[in-house]
């Protein structure tokens, strides 16, 4: 790294939403909540899932990864953003920038890599039945998840390392929330004509190829349901990929807006509002929205609410 990132190395300043302070305080309340809910909703999908054995299915393994990419994806964010929201300091040192750099990166990566991956077990379980088990194998399984999340740990390493090690001659100012790779290219002090081109191409292969895949497997499953001769059967695939397709509609809506976009199309504040949309608002929601709709998920949930009923009945009655 080049002598003129020196002066910066201490810290970095996130302005965030510093511009607006009334808007500060009221971030600040509906973050919390938001990511309380975020907390709650994707712990109680994971440990449902867990405890159910009807569930031990290849769909909710990969809804309990998706869960738990929630988690890590809000948790690398939201207690920084509350620091700087809650306090007048708006900083972030060096070595927590860089790694909220490239967990951001790795994180976002994976999840638009495991939506595709969800998408062929939904088009496994509707368009082949039969072989939905024997094909969807836990060995599959387990070697689609360390596939997804190696491809996005090269991709972060590649983007974030080539923005890392661009001169900023100083410059640590980022007008943003968060340690984000545009954020970051901006400070830069030299032509990043490269840099962006990579990010363009990256962006290409790990939002579009995926988004690609989805679209196919979701025509095949469309007409797979249409063929159906069972309104039940029909219900039923209809409910499972609604959750999944209302998730990704969401995603990579957001995703696509931001950033496969001329680079000054959108506001600054607009670009901030839509990255915390898709970082907070989002992972929130996707506990509701695959349990709003799906039945054994409902099952699985009061069961795990009874257990810690029972429990807690036992310890008072343990301790009287």
């Amino acid at each position: 790294m080049g002598q003129s990132n020196h002066s910066a190395l201490h810290n970095f300043i996130l302005l965030g939403f510093s511009d607006h302070p009334k808007l500060e305080k009221i971030l600040s309340g509906v973050v919390t909540i938001f990511y309380f809910i975020t907390l709650v909703g994707n712990t109680a999908i994971i440990l449902a899932s867990l405890l159910d054995s009807h569930l031990h299915t290849p769909m909710y393994f990969f809804l309990r990864n998706l869960s738990f990419l929630d988690l890590c994806f809000t948790t690398s964010i939201v207690p920084q953003m509350l620091v700087n929201l809650w306090g007048p300091e708006k900083t972030i040192s060096y070595v927590g920038c860089i790694i909220q750099l490239y967990v951001y990166m790795w994180l976002g990566s994976i999840e638009c890599l495991l939506l595709a991956v969800m998408s062929y077990d939904r088009f496994t379980a509707i368009c082949k039945p039969l072989h939905y088990f024997v094909i969807m194998n836990p060995q599959l399984c387990l070697k689609m998840i360390i596939m997804v999340w190696s491809i996005s740990l090269a991709n972060s390493v590649v983007l974030c390392s080539l923005t890392v090690n661009l001169p900023r001659c100083g410059n640590n100012i980022l007008d943003h929330f968060l340690c984000e790779l545009p954020a970051m290219v901006k400070i830069a002090c030299v032509d990043t004509t490269t840099v962006e081109m990579s990010v363009f191409a990256l962006g290409i292969v790990i939002v579009l190829t995926p988004l690609a895949l989805i679209l196919i497997s979701y025509g095949y499953i469309a007409k797979a349901v249409l063929r159906m001769k069972s309104k039940a059967g029909r219900r039923k695939a209809v409910n499972t990929c609604g959750s999944h397709l209302t998730v990704v509609s969401i995603f990579y809506g957001t995703i696509i807006y931001m950033y496969l976009q001329p680079g000054n199309s959108a506001s600054k504040d607009q670009g901030k509002f839509l990255t915390l949309f898709y970082t907070i608002i989002t992972p929130s929601l996707n506990p509701l929205i695959y349990t709003l709709r799906n039945k054994d998920m409902k099952d699985a949930l009061k069961k795990l609410m009874r257990v810690q009923q029972d429990s807690a009945k036992l310890k008072r009655s343990s301790k009287s």
